[in-house]
């Protein structure tokens, strides 16, 4: 099983969205981390999703459940039941062997999952990063404009004035 995380090609090659694709679709809205790692539980517990081939793909799936459970651990408050437990279990390595290790994952993806409904049950909001006032940002045929605007005036302020 394969998590793309970008295209191979992007990530191989570091393509990376020119200014012009960020200025048209503006800026990226920050996802709801609820709905993530209820994105993330489902590759694991739904019964249409695959079985991880390797340890890789395990190890992937575990890193990211525990990213999602340190996230949602931030909002919950700490005498959470449902929160210990999760981290807890989070803090475990992942066990060698297969069927063990696919236990352990489906056991975190378990404790994410009762982590998430926890959140959505007592109505926590997401931490959000603080939003930062967005200044306008001329384009560069404006800037342009405006010195040469200025230089004009200093120009004609220059030749008005009489000389001595």
């Amino acid at each position: 099983m394969r998590l793309p995380l970008a295209t191979r090609r992007d990530a191989c090659q570091g393509v990376v969205p020119s200014r012009q694709d960020l200025s048209v679709s503006g800026p990226v809205p920050q996802r709801d981390r609820t709905v993530a790692a209820a994105e993330t539980v489902a590759l694991v517990l739904d019964e249409a999703s695959p079985l991880p081939e390797n340890a890789g793909d395990v190890e992937e799936l575990a890193r990211r459940l525990r990213g999602h459970i340190s996230q949602l651990g931030a909002v919950v408050p700490p005498e959470t039941s449902a929160l210990r437990s999760a981290q807890q279990l989070a803090s475990e390595g992942v066990p060698d062997g297969y069927m063990p290790s696919r236990v352990y994952l489906v056991k975190l993806a378990e404790a994410t999952q009762a982590l998430v409904a926890e959140v959505q049950a007592h109505g926590v909001k997401s931490v959000q990063t603080a939003r930062r006032r967005r200044w306008w940002k001329p384009q560069i045929n404006a800037l342009r404009g405006a010195v040469f605007a200025v230089a004009l005036a200093c120009l004609v302020w220059a030749a008005s004035v009489p000389r001595t």
